[in-house]
């Protein structure tokens, strides 16, 4: 009778656990190091890639453990060169990641995912229309990463430049495995991303903001703002309710005090709800407290839901307005709208 063995994550090893597992299995402790490097620096995701390790050794680990991965699931290819990949988790989930080349300025961002779903319901944004799943585990965001940098590399021979967390999900509703993700892809025995070159978004929760400051992150943070008042804001954001503005502004000083890290506003531009010059005064108060870039985004329609974009003229006399009184302002128009990849269009969609 042939007896099961219960498969491990390897990943969910320290490499000082692997070790020991190895010399237990009686085989050189020093093999850890090769099959950490394997791992967090090749992006590894079976046993058989491992070529500096013996056959037997290979073998050994395929029968005691796993390397669980995403897998590519559907790719979109925009016009403007945006790709989306839709991955298929090892539960069958989906969740997408976005690569946004820029060439002209030597700037490959991938946008991924958090969570499964989202429980936030934004009523703009068609992930806060789906119900959330689960959290993602920290190696699925890290597998995102490793996946879409080597698209880029197939793609524009030219890795990642910039990560942002603003996918599908609330990185601070996941927010141990968010931290840890960030470990992983930034540690310098692995890919060594400057943590400074990564942006997790949140929709703006307080307590959490501050825990950021007290673990004294790298990372930059960007408040997904698009209202500057509190009653415009509970009416397309729910969390506001729980955490509004005053308690934010407050949890971002403290962030910035404790870190020094850049922190900025994205601000999606609504037509005739958040557009008027009235609404960039209100946005520029929230702007004196610690230095913020404020990053305005075009509108993407969705179906079903009521919100239009905000005309073009509208959106650079917004700008204007705060550029003329010191803010650092960037208009960012549309990627990827065309596979439903823009800002507030990833849903998993056929």
């Amino acid at each position: 009778m042939e007896i099961q063995v219960d498969k491990k994550d390897i990943r969910q090893l320290s490499e000082e656990d692997l070790k020991h597992t190895l010399t237990g299995m009686g085989e050189p402790g020093f093999r850890a190091k090769q099959i950490s490097e394997w791992l967090w620096k090749k992006g590894a995701r079976s046993f058989e890639e491992m070529t500096n390790l013996s056959k037997g050794l290979r073998e050994k680990l395929d029968t005691h453990f796993v390397i669980p991965s995403i897998e590519s699931d559907k790719v979109q290819r925009s016009d403007d060169g945006t790709i989306k990949t839709r991955f298929r988790l090892a539960d069958g989930n989906l969740i997408e990641s976005v690569l946004i080349p820029v060439p002209a300025d030597k700037r490959f961002t991938v946008c991924v995912s958090t969570q499964v779903g989202c429980s936030l319901s934004c009523k703009f944004c068609a992930t806060g229309q789906l119900k959330r799943m689960r959290n993602l585990d920290a190696t699925e965001i890290f597998d995102q990463f490793v996946a879409v940098n080597e698209q880029s590399l197939e793609t524009f021979d030219h890795p990642l430049t910039n990560i942002v967390y603003m996918g599908m999900g609330e990185p601070l509703l996941n927010y141990q495995q968010t931290l840890r993700s960030v470990e992983l892809i930034s540690n310098p025995k692995g890919f060594n991303f400057s943590p400074r070159r990564i942006t997790v978004s949140t929709a703006g929760i307080a307590k959490m903001i501050k825990k950021l400051a007290d673990d004294k992150v790298r990372f930059n943070l960007a408040l997904s703002l698009h209202a500057a008042d509190d009653e415009k804001r509970n009416e397309i954001m729910p969390i506001n309710e729980q955490n509004n503005l005053k308690a934010l502004m407050e949890s971002l000083s403290y962030f910035y005090q404790n870190t020094r890290n850049r922190i900025s506003f994205e601000y999606i531009a609504f037509q005739n709800f958040n557009d008027s010059l009235e609404d960039a005064a209100k946005l520029f108060a929230l702007c004196r407290d610690f230095p913020v870039r404020v990053n305005i985004i075009e509108y993407n329609p969705i179906d079903g839901l009521p919100f239009l974009k905000s005309a073009e003229h509208k959106i650079d006399e917004f700008a204007r307005f705060l550029n003329d009184r010191g803010v650092m302002v960037t208009v960012r128009r549309s990627r990827g709208k065309d596979i439903d990849a823009a800002c507030g269009q990833l849903a998993n969609k056929e």
